[in-house]
């Protein structure tokens, strides 16, 4: 960015630059972001009567454009530039029109000066000594496909060292065991080269047996030369793993080692951490604020153990008796509101031996700790909840996990405890963060403190991002956003926290830990609206008779004219999610009201039945914009969870009558009911903020939308029924387009195959890297109590004057 500086600063553009902080300077704000920045700079160009390229194509208008912070204090103007995805660069102007490049602690003192809470020795917390000397991804384009790029660096490691590698392959195998039971190699083989000469051997014997013979009828003689179970269940098949790594000793690809990885047995069993949802089955899908993460990790462990299952038998492990089990880890309520909730354990429907395990918090203020806590209030708890739960995972498994996944903050948390303490392989899932959801939360998290303990959670997550071995994402956005916006995990990249702690480094972006792994959606339920054979037609009676028909209590609003096309919104009832957007954007645009009626699926309908203060808000606001663009009668809300047969049927409804799905979220990390509405054969228009807009896959933006931008949205969903209705086949067209889109690319069969190959490389890997790791974990640790520890104390300090 040096040499733009100085292409402003050497030309007349520096007057330029020059009246445009002065500009900003006369205003009442000190803090501009980049979207506050751009507007400034465009009124500039206005008001100066800048040529039309000045906005974009000069060296001032290429620089705003990279600039997405400008801080402005008495003798220096900050700029936060970020040249390209990933990567940030501060540069201070001083009074007297010079540029300077500084560090993140500059930066992050600005800051502090800001909200006035600046002091000149305060913790540093950089992560990047620990990820030096480790190997990075270079190109920003490949961040988040971290098994690819392990891959090469693992086969050309190979061609560098064999002999190295071929011992590293041996200790591997040779330890691979299932409760003290060896797998794959024995002890009569002693080393690397030995490994390599025995293939040979173990080779020639399974070429002379039938193809579909099975493996029990010749395991002794195989056990002799120093092989053991797990190569594959018939001749030919442990013929094919021992030839691909033969293969990959002899001419080491990326795709023989995956594939070769793919089918070594090494996860037996899997932890998956939910704790603050409402987790159940029988429509028990978790609160407003965590029913997309419940709905996912139900299907994510469906999905393993039924992969897992699959696994054993191919691997050949019958012969052993192995049974691979899936446990989802939550809490125990013991107030459940009728739920089964209050448990200990519970069969996971559709699964051979899969559960959900619930344990209940220790014994605090018993009027906190036995009813639903709020993932904003659940810090105190973990560590305790972590070491009961690792008693009863040993009790329940009859041994020790493999893979612990953790979902969301607060579970990702008891993941590193619990894979830190039982050494499994932790794979982090955060499905949504809520730092870069809360504008400045960080710099002021001191008057935010008492509703929402970001301190903990923040700590929480730094903590829990770095000691996982592996981080699972659904977008390339959730990581390092787009070139306009920063991405979830780069929120995190530096920050302060102030009077607490600076983050000169909190994550390594370019780390090979990343990985996109995107979910998929239960097709048994979702599913197209034109395959009428799998539709139950009580069901189809039942949800139009709700949505068009039905008076209760828990809906509002008749349709004065139900034959219209209809636009659906499902989400819960909350400021991010935006439904009050939606509906001014409909309550502003008189021709989609001529047009469309506006159907809203939701939780709540009055704000007297909601205990969160924030989401009461949100539902009054609702009731005043219907009052106030007067939508009595081309709007109708349902205030009720629908089952989720309920809610597939009324996608289904919806699309029948060929209408169309909106999805109008501030920000939205991905987004499960946009696939949802997708697979049911719904078109649907989503956020342009987050991963939502990377499920669309939309080239030309046509489906995108602005949820700052009303007269932007209504103008983008006219354009589309105008074009449906000029031809009649569009709709369809693009019915097809978005069922084809899901299944293609979202679905739970890859993702499971995905998520395992991903932990039996990481494991591997952080064998080969085991003393790098260590010392990472270990500073991970000291935040945890030095740092995490004290601020969840003053939590439960709180709670226990309640």
């Amino acid at each position: 960015m040096h040499e733009l500086f100085q292409a402003v600063l050497n030309s007349d553009e520096k007057t330029a630059l020059r009246q445009l902080v002065f500009a900003l300077n006369v205003s009442a704000k000190r803090y501009f972001l980049r979207n506050e920045i751009l507007s400034a700079f465009a009124d500039y160009c206005q008001e100066s009567q800048k040529p039309a390229y000045f906005y974009h194509s000069s060296s001032l208008g290429k620089l705003i454009h990279y600039t997405h912070e400008i801080i402005i204090e008495e003798e220096n103007t900050w700029f936060v530039v970020r040249p390209r995805i990933a990567s940030q660069e501060i540069w201070r102007l001083e009074a007297n029109m010079t540029f300077e490049l500084q560090e993140p602690k500059a930066l992050l003192d600005v800051r502090d000066r800001f909200v006035n809470r600046y002091q000149p020795n305060i913790l540093e917390i950089d992560t990047h000594p620990f990820y030096e000397g480790s190997p990075n991804i270079s190109d920003p384009r490949n961040i988040g496909q971290g098994l690819t790029f392990l891959n090469r660096y693992l086969c050309s490691q190979v061609l560098t060292d064999r002999q190295y590698w071929l011992d590293v392959l041996y200790d591997v195998l040779l330890r691979r065991e299932y409760d003290g039971i060896p797998l794959l190699i024995n002890d009569r083989i002693h080393s690397g080269s030995e490994l390599s000469q025995q293939l040979s051997s173990a080779i020639k014997l399974v070429s002379l047996r039938q193809a579909n013979e099975s493996y029990e009828k010749f395991h002794l003689d195989f056990q002799q030369i120093g092989f053991e179970p797990g190569w594959g269940n018939t001749a030919s098949r442990v013929k094919e793993t021992l030839e691909l790594l033969q293969r990959l000793f002899e001419n080491p690809e990326p795709p023989i080692l995956e594939a070769f990885v793919s089918r070594i047995p090494a996860i037996f069993r899997v932890v998956l951490v939910s704790i603050h949802g409402w987790v159940g089955q029988e429509d028990v899908l978790g609160r407003p604020e965590t029913m997309g993460q419940v709905v996912y990790v139900l299907e994510q462990a469906r999905s393993l153990e039924n992969k897992l299952q699959a696994e054993i038998k191919l691997a050949g492990l019958d012969l052993l008796n192995i049974k691979p089990q899936v446990i989802i880890l939550t809490r125990l309520i013991p107030n459940c509101q009728g739920t089964q909730c209050d448990l200990r354990i519970e069969k996971l429907l559709g699964t051979e031996n899969g559960w959900i395990l619930r344990v209940p918090f220790g014994e605090f203020n018993p009027e906190v700790t036995q009813n639903w806590i709020s993932k904003y209030e659940i810090w105190p708890y973990l560590e305790t909840f972590a070491n009961d739960a690792e008693k009863e995972l040993l009790t329940k498994f009859q041994g020790t996990p493999n893979l612990i996944i953790g979902n969301y903050s607060d579970g990702n948390l008891v993941a590193f405890l619990l894979a830190r303490r039982l050494k499994a392989a932790h794979c982090h899932i955060a499905h949504s963060l809520e730092k870069p959801k809360h504008l400045f939360s960080n710099l002021y998290w001191q008057d935010l403190e008492k509703q929402y303990h970001f301190s903990a959670q923040y700590t929480a997550d730094i903590i829990s991002m770095n000691a996982a071995d592996f981080i699972v994402t659904s977008s390339y956005q959730e990581i390092v956003g787009t070139p306009d916006s920063i991405g979830q995990y780069e929120s995190y990249k530096c920050f302060t926290m102030p009077e607490l702690y600076h983050v000169v480094n909190g994550i390594d972006l370019f780390s090979p830990k990343f990985n996109m792994v995107a979910p998929g959606v239960n097709e048994n339920i979702f599913f197209p609206f034109r395959q009428v054979e799998d539709r139950d037609k009580s069901v189809i009676t039942r949800v139009n008779e709700l949505l068009f028909h039905r008076e209760d209590p828990q809906i509002f609003g008749n349709l004065d004219d139900p034959n219209k096309r209809t636009i659906l919104a499902v989400a819960p009832i909350t400021s991010v999610k935006n439904l009050t957007g939606l509906a001014e954007c409909f309550g502003k645009s008189q021709e989609l009201q001529a047009r469309c009626n506006l159907i809203i699926l939701t939780s709540k309908l009055h704000a007297n039945d909601q205990s969160n203060p924030a989401e009461a808000a949100e539902i009054k606001k609702l009731h005043e914009i219907i009052n106030q663009y007067n939508l009595n009668g081309k709007i109708r809300w349902l205030g009720m969870r629908l089952k989720s047969v309920d809610l597939a049927e009324a996608y289904r409804a919806i699309a029948d009558r060929q209408g169309i799905f909106v999805h109008f979220a501030h920000f939205e990390a991905f987004g499960l009911t946009i696939l949802e509405a997708m697979i049911s054969g719904l078109p649907t228009f989503a956020t342009q903020f987050g991963g939502a807009s990377e499920i669309l896959g939309d080239r030309d933006n046509e489906f995108h939308l602005n949820p700052t931008d009303l007269e932007g949205t209504a103008t983008r969903i006219l354009n589309f029924i105008d074009q449906c209705e000029t031809n009649p086949e569009y709709w369809h067209k693009i019915s097809e387009w978005v069922i084809q889109r899901v299944r293609n690319n979202y679905n739970w069969n890859n993702n499971s195959n995905q998520l395992l190959l991903l932990a039996k490389i990481y494991t591997f890997w952080n064998f080969v890297s085991r003393e790098n790791r260590e010392a990472l974990l270990r500073y991970m640790e000291t935040l945890f109590h030095l740092v995490y520890k004290p601020r969840a104390e003053t939590i439960l300090d709180e709670h226990m004057h309640r």
